[in-house]
């Protein structure tokens, strides 16, 4: 049940700093008029997450909901950027909203995850025309250091997910490597991505945590500092929908070095006696890619990238190269300065383009055996540690019960050859069922590697 816009049910959690003193604070009857003015745009997002590991591909499932917040009447919504993340599958989307005093629940598409915010975007399926009450984001608006904000969110499940409010104040102003706002409060799951309004009733951004992307793969580093951001940060979204736009539903191919990287902090820097700080440690490089092709090695320190100096010191710096190497084409050569064992050195690089990952990769279900497999991505070879010769598939998922699980096939097993048929793509696995489920076989022999090992599994379909 939601609760109802009325003073004697708001709900505050007032986070007080005496030693900060703000000309400006919130009152109560401020507090009361944004509650009413801005929480029938917040929603309920429910969805079904599945959790998959790339080392052994095995797969959990679980319900989970989230706070979602309407920035379009068309049925635009914005929720926690978690909901799109590495090795994690996200579906089944449900929004419950009230509209005219009641519950209505519509199924959502996710749209296309934006590449420099930790945001999400969906959109309502609805045959008939909506138009729900939504936010109006204030663009260019500053706060100020001890200045109080209001949060909006939703209460867990157990509290029947009723829209809540609570105050923070900006306990920091990080002015690099872009404007941030620091909160004073911890947040709760149900407030992440929840509206920041200022004492006008402007609502100036949304709550978050900072989170830096490693080129090479969706790898997140949460600062764990609750944070708002701004407007600026995520409104090309909102006027231009992700995965909606000609450009979006195009494709297109992005840029890709093929590191993974770490930030040059202090402490390293000054343990290899390397000043001024900042940069970029390559830890892995992925076979392969441009990186290899141009002589990068581990342990290398980035320090300037096709001109632009590299200033990295913490994670979330990170994500800057992240997006200077994406806002490149593939194919374009770039020259890299770099250290490598504390001497200078120069190299050349060609960009290529950044391989599917682990969790765009292409999969089947084989219902015969009980068995899901996949591709194996160049982001599995990386954590496997499987050279270009080991071709196959890789077991994702066995069905409890199946004849596969009976013969102790498990998650992380590379199939190479099923029934004599040799398997080095999903489509040769397929193609190998296929011809068993034809000839009815009473065993079939399973050719694959579990570690180091190599050997046979002896399956028995249930016909």
């Amino acid at each position: 049940m939601w609760i109802k816009h009325k003073s004697r049910y708001l709900l505050l959690a007032m986070a007080v700093t005496t030693s900060v003193v703000n000309a400006n604070a919130l009152t109560q009857e401020s507090l009361q008029a944004f509650f009413e003015q801005w929480s029938p745009a917040l929603c309920v997002l429910k969805f079904t997450q599945a959790a998959i590991d790339p080392r052994t591909g095995e797969e959990q499932q679980q319900q989970g909901s989230a706070v979602a917040v309407v920035v379009s009447p068309d049925g635009l919504l914005m929720s926690n950027g978690y909901l799109q993340r590495e090795n994690v599958t996200t579906s089944n989307f449900r929004v419950v909203v009230l509209r005219d005093g009641e519950e209505t629940e519509y199924k959502a598409t996710l749209l296309e995850k934006p590449k420099d915010v930790n945001i999400s975007f969906l959109r309502i399926k609805s045959d008939a025309p909506l138009n729900l009450p939504s936010v109006r984001f204030t663009r260019n608006s500053r706060l100020g250091l001890g200045e109080e904000v209001a949060i909006l969110g939703v209460m867990s499940e157990t509290m029947d997910f009723q829209p809540t409010l609570s105050v923070a104040r900006v306990s920091a102003i990080l002015e690099s490597p872009r404007i941030t706002y620091c909160l004073d409060t911890p947040l709760k799951l149900g407030s992440v991505t929840g509206p920041v309004i200022n004492d006008k009733g402007e609502v100036v951004g949304v709550t978050g945590f900072e989170l830096s992307s490693t080129e090479g793969g969706d790898l997140y580093t949460r600062s764990g500092v609750p944070m708002v951001f701004q407007t600026e940060l995520f409104i090309p979204y909102v006027d231009s929908p992700p995965g909606e736009s000609a450009e979006e539903e195009e494709g297109g191919e992005e840029a890709w070095l093929g590191v993974f990287t770490q930030p040059l902090k202090e402490d390293y820097a000054e343990y290899w006696g390397i000043d001024p700080p900042g940069g970029l440690i390559v830890s892995t490089v992925m076979p392969g890619s441009s990186a290899e092709a141009a002589g990068f090695q581990p342990g290398d320190i980035i320090r300037v990238f096709d001109g632009q100096p590299i200033q990295a010191t913490l994670d979330r710096d990170v994500l800057d190269f992240t997006q200077m190497i994406r806002g490149k084409q593939p194919g374009a050569a770039v020259t890299v300065e770099l250290l490598r064992g504390g001497a200078p050195l120069t190299l050349q690089v060609t960009l290529g383009v950044r391989p599917r990952s682990a969790q765009e990769a292409g999969e089947y279900t084989d219902e015969t055996l009980g068995l899901v497999v996949r591709e194996i991505t160049q982001d599995l070879r990386t954590v496997l540690n499987l050279g270009e010769d080991v071709q196959g598939v890789i077991v994702r998922r066995v069905i409890s019960g199946s004849p596969a699980h009976v013969a102790r096939m498990q998650p992380g097993v590379i199939v190479m050859s099923i029934d004599n048929t040799p398997v080095t793509s999903v489509e040769d696995y397929e193609k190998g069922s296929d011809a068993i489920r034809a000839a009815k076989p009473a065993e079939v022999s399973i050719f694959a590697r579990a570690g180091a090992a190599t050997g046979f599994f002896r399956v028995r379909p249930r016909w």
